[in-house]
C-alpha cells in the first residue's frame, strides 16, 4: 500500500520535472515559462515534503518551523524574478 503511494508520487514528480524541462524550450513568453517553472518547483517541494519526509503525520510545530524557510523561498522568488525574466 505504502509502496504504491510512493510510486504514484514518484510518477507525478517525474511528470512535473518533464514539464519543467519542456518549458525551457517551449515557444511561450519568458515570464510565463519562469512562472510555471517556479510553480512546478513549489508543487514538487510540497509533494516531497508531505510524502517522503512524512510531514503528513507530524504535529503542528513542524509546520510552523517549515513555514519560515518557505516564506524565505517565496521572498527570494519574488526578489529574483525580474533577474530571470528581464535578461539584458
Amino acid at each position: 500500500m505504502i509502496t504504491r503511494r510512493y510510486l504514484f508520487v514518484w510518477i507525478w514528480l517525474l511528470a512535473l520535472m518533464t514539464l519543467s524541462l519542456f518549458m525551457g524550450v517551449a515557444p511561450v513568453a519568458r515570464h510565463a515559462a519562469v512562472t510555471l517553472m517556479f510553480t512546478v518547483a513549489a508543487i514538487k517541494t510540497v509533494l516531497v515534503a508531505v510524502h517522503f519526509m512524512h510531514l503528513k503525520i507530524e504535529p503542528w510545530l513542524i509546520y510552523a518551523i517549515a513555514l519560515v524557510p518557505v516564506a524565505m523561498v517565496v521572498g527570494f522568488m519574488f526578489t529574483l524574478f525580474p533577474d530571470f525574466v528581464f535578461v539584458r
